[in-house]
């Protein structure tokens, strides 16, 4: 059983896997790692993907699916990683980094030194190779968010953002670059900003984006690359949404 604050959690609990992601935030805020406002952040995601059923809809694996065809016919990707992400994912974001050779750059807006080098041990720790240097201001952004790497966010073509806001993801798009976020609200200014937007809950898109990246061939990527459609993929999260809450009480 997993071991939390309060006692074990026991498997067969049937918030199980939801509890897990729980204690687990809980415990990096506590290191540090996640910032508190990330809390209500997680809280609210969690809110959306009851009204997804807790599942990958069908419309999501195939943004998945585009996704790692993006990363994949990129000259230069890069995956962003905030607190939360590395929270949840440091292992998951190594296996993608292997999977599409990206680079991992490390991008916070409660942004310190000791925190981003916590965020960063932590990725390195399960096999991330983490983009290290001194930041600039190259983002058109007033906050910290604004700051990053030559080498990394700033040279990307193509930059996936998980659990992202709506304003650097704008700021990426008006840079002319590629965004892929991972957004479980499809109604945020994040998922009607970015140029591709999944709309899953972070633990299972990632794992899903790294299966692709290591099943399709060049020539299949760089086809998908260019013909996916985003408002189809956001129509299709609303509509599931719309479906479930119909009902809801049946």
């Amino acid at each position: 059983m997993e071991q939390g604050q309060g006692g074990r959690i026991p498997p067969d609990h049937p918030r199980f896997r939801s509890l897990v992601v729980r204690e687990r935030l809980a415990r990096c805020a506590a290191e540090g790692v996640v910032s508190l406002e990330g809390l209500t952040a997680h809280g609210r995601g969690e809110a959306f993907d009851y009204l997804l059923g807790e599942k990958t809809t069908a419309s999501a694996l195939e943004a998945e699916k585009a996704a790692a065809a993006l990363l994949l016919a990129a000259g230069r990707p890069v995956i962003s990683v905030n607190g939360n992400t590395a929270a949840l994912c440091a292992k998951q974001v190594a296996r993608l980094q292997e999977a599409c050779r990206a680079r991992v750059e490390v991008n916070l807006f409660h942004r310190t030194p000791e925190r981003m080098e916590k965020v960063t041990c932590l990725l390195e720790r399960q096999g991330a190779t983490v983009e290290r240097g001194e930041a600039e201001r190259l983002l058109p952004l007033s906050h910290d968010r604004g700051l990053c790497l030559r080498q990394g966010i700033y040279a990307a073509d193509v930059v996936l953002v998980p659990l992202e806001d709506g304003d650097r993801c704008q700021a990426l798009r008006d840079m002319g670059k590629t965004v892929i976020a991972i957004d479980i609200n499809p109604l945020s200014r994040t998922a009607r900003a970015a140029s591709l937007t999944i709309v899953d809950e972070l633990t299972r898109a990632l794992p899903h984006i790294t299966r692709f990246c290591r099943e399709l061939g060049m020539d299949e990527a760089a086809a998908l690359a260019r013909s996916y459609d985003n408002r189809a993929f956001l129509r299709g999260a609303l509509e599931e949404m719309k479906e479930r809450l119909s009902h809801a009480l049946d």
